[in-house]
């Protein structure tokens, strides 16, 4: 008789952001409240060059949220999950993956294809696999579906775990995106899990690119917003 439990899987969105990035609407009360009605069960935020908002989440969320951040380095983006020290921008690409090394990051390349939003050149690609944990081979965020089939086909060709995340800058993207995996609890264990990855998205449509924008756009006007960027839960 097999007494094995069956392995317990999850659904977790891999890449959001929140008004700490500076380009969202997102505040971290809401996107916490959001995610838990759309059935995450692992929410990673990746604001672009911090990791404040993401602490200010897991402070009020433990149990749900991932500190990550979305480097921009000299040549391109790096995703990092499991981040103790915010790594900030504009390093070489060789220091950024050092520090995130250092602390025993899960290290992904965001839309590595996206040359339009700090993507790689393929060349850069193949010198970059060794040094990271996985690829997001699907972005919600990516106006041609090209890029993701790119990624894609790139991370099958070399072997590479896969990931994906809706990318949301706005609460209507949250969740386009989810990857359903077996639970983890740090970074070791992520590594094992992504392995056995299932991805599921769809790109976010034009209709809703737009509404996003607006969303992102009206924030900027909210008088005491960067003082009020948690939301009571």
């Amino acid at each position: 008789m097999n007494n094995l439990k069956p392995e317990k899987l999850i659904n977790a969105e891999f890449h959001c952001h929140t008004v700490y990035s500076g380009d969202s609407s997102n505040c971290v009360g809401a996107l916490i409240r959001a995610a838990r009605k759309r059935g995450i069960d692992r929410l990673a935020i990746t604001d672009h060059n911090t990791i404040e908002g993401a602490l200010k989440a897991k402070a009020l969320a433990p149990e749900l949220v991932l500190v990550g951040e979305e480097v921009l380095t000299k040549r391109g983006e790096l995703l990092a999950y499991y981040v103790k020290e915010e790594v900030p921008k504009g390093l070489a690409v060789e220091e950024a993956l050092r520090r995130l090394k250092a602390q025993g990051a899960f290290i992904s390349i965001p839309h590595p294809f996206d040359l339009r939003r700090h993507g790689w050149r393929l060349e850069e690609l193949i010198e970059l696999l060794p040094e990271v944990d996985a690829l997001e081979v699907f972005n919600a965020r990516c106006l041609r579906k090209v890029h993701n089939e790119k990624a894609l086909a790139f991370a099958r060709e070399w072997s590479k775990p896969m990931l994906a995340g809706s990318d949301a800058h706005s609460l209507v993207e949250l969740g386009l995106a989810v990857v359903r995996l077996p639970a983890f609890n740090s970074a070791e264990e992520l590594r094992a899990a992504v392995r056995k990855a299932e991805i599921s998205g769809q790109l976010l449509s034009v209709a809703d690119h737009f509404k996003a924008s607006t969303l992102i756009g009206l924030s900027k006007f909210i008088p005491g917003k960067k003082s009020a960027r948690i939301i009571n839960l």
